[in-house]
């Protein structure tokens, strides 16, 4: 005969309500006797039929931080293993003075505080603006936002209330999680304000846009066009300025997506014509998280007709009522959600501010000299790259003249499949290329790599080595 076997449910060491008294509480509060009541409606096929198994809690300190450790120490990641994974997180060195200021309890538990406890937070925010805006050559900095995603789509709606129109254009190729972000800020037709995407085809022989390709997708009713320099192939887009020229010409906003890195030796777009810059904060000094907010920024001219669309947080300094003296102060809060609500320009939520501080030390540690001088040897350390896996029998380099830090490599005469490729690489302790295969037209077989100045000569020689082995 079979024995029943009775589970007891035992309050859970890190949950408060896991005790039985508070879950029953709770089940009252709500007038249900079991928690399944509760997702009655979601739909049979829409849930998982996977039981979790029920283990209790570890009590012991010392036994939790072992078993994390013993995880930890048998996963993948950039710090165990030599990495060319690039497509918008890259691995680029963080400073220890980022971790040491941005960890003070005076920065790291800093949300809101009162006019006063804040002016040290308040002058680091103010040091990243006007930082970054040096660099961007732009006098309009928000405060970040999650990702370079997000602020890519927010600054497609910013274009949107400025024109009063309702369709943007982004390249075909755009990383593909940049285009997903992208298209839920677009929303749905469903509901009021949508916007309607629209894509310009990229050549996949040049790795840029063509001016005719654009022009075939604009009409009077585009509120903007972005572009990104150097693009989600690598590619610096050397045409950028008769791509923003044609884009005015029908009325539309020119927006510009970019790498900070990459202006220690890159013209700023805003010399092209650009109207609003966006891109990530992650290589200024932010670590590769598991996902998480890495930031991106919004910048544009001091124009009241861009700064009255921002939906994100400003920090100005402005003169008191008492000689010589100046204080900070929230520039145009209530067009943002915080002083708005539901009814700001767009919802930005309790954003990555502590990313504004790891971006200000980075960059005051740097200055302009550090700046060219980092991206002179991440663009030499990607050139060399590519020139010697270009001499790996079967692989070929797309467009290696006009490289940043990350470039295709086309596989595709080799007999092997991008993922086999990869799948060696691992076995190997490498992390190749993000595979580009079925992203766009004409880079099947195709991954995309990506070199920083943290890469070595050895790590570059022991890829060579490990692709003419794997590919022989």
């Amino acid at each position: 005969m079979e024995q029943e076997t009775t589970v007891t449910r035992e309050a859970h060491p890190y949950m408060a309500n896991s005790a039985a008294e508070s879950r029953q509480a709770l089940l009252d509060a709500v007038g249900v006797e079991d928690p399944d009541e509760l997702f009655a409606q979601i739909p049979a096929h829409h849930r998982s039929d996977d039981r979790i198994e029920h283990r209790p809690g570890i009590r012991s300190e010392y036994e939790l931080r072992r078993l994390l450790e013993d995880r930890l120490r048998g996963g993948v990641s950039t710090e165990s293993h030599i990495s060319f994974l690039g497509g918008g997180y890259w691995n680029h060195y963080v400073p220890a003075l980022c971790d040491e200021i941005a960890a003070r309890p005076e920065i790291s538990t800093s949300v809101w505080g009162t006019p006063s406890s804040d002016h040290g937070r308040n002058q680091a925010w103010f040091e990243f603006t006007s930082q970054l805006g040096a660099l961007l050559e732009l006098e309009f900095v928000g405060l970040p936002v999650y990702s370079w995603g997000c602020a890519a789509g927010h600054a497609l709606r910013m274009a949107a209330r400025l024109t009063g129109r309702s369709v943007v254009v982004v390249p075909a190729n755009l990383d593909r999680e940049r285009r997903l972000v992208i298209e839920t800020y677009c929303g749905s037709r469903e509901l009021g304000g949508a916007l309607e995407l629209r894509t310009v085809p990229v050549d996949a022989a040049t790795g840029a846009i063509a001016p005719d390709a654009l022009q075939a997708v604009l009409d009077e009713g585009v509120a903007a066009v972005y572009v990104e320099t150097p693009n989600s192939w690598g590619v610096v887009e050397d045409g950028i300025a008769g791509l923003i020229e044609r884009t005015h010409a029908v009325g539309a906003e020119a927006i510009v997506g970019v790498d900070p890195i990459s202006l220690g030796v890159l013209a700023p777009p805003v010399r092209f014509g650009a109207d609003i810059v966006v891109g990530s904060l992650q290589p200024l000094g932010v670590h590769l998280n598991a996902g998480g907010g890495v930031g991106g920024f919004i910048a544009s001219r001091d124009e009241e007709r861009y700064a009255r669309e921002f939906p994100t947080l400003q920090v100005s300094l402005s003169p008191t009522i008492a000689d010589g003296e100046r204080a900070f102060g929230m520039t145009l809060f209530g067009q943002s959600s915080y002083g708005s609500r539901e009814l700001g320009n767009d919802w930005t939520g309790n954003s990555v501010y502590l990313w504004a501080v790891r971006a200000a030390v980075y960059l005051s540690l740097m200055g302009p000299q550090g700046m060219r001088e980092l991206a002179e040897t991440v663009g030499a350390n990607a050139r060399a790259t590519a020139g010697l896996l270009a001499a790996v029998p079967g692989v070929t380099v797309r467009n290696a003249d006009r490289i940043f830090k990350e470039f295709v490599v086309d596989f595709s005469a080799t007999g092997r499949s991008v993922d086999e490729i990869n799948r060696a690489l691992l076995e190997r302790g490498i992390l190749g290329g993000h595979d580009l295969s079925g992203e766009a037209d004409g880079v099947d077989g195709c991954a995309l790599y990506c070199v920083t100045e943290t890469t070595t000569e050895d790590d570059v020689r022991a890829l060579v080595g490990a692709l003419t082995e794997v590919l022989a």
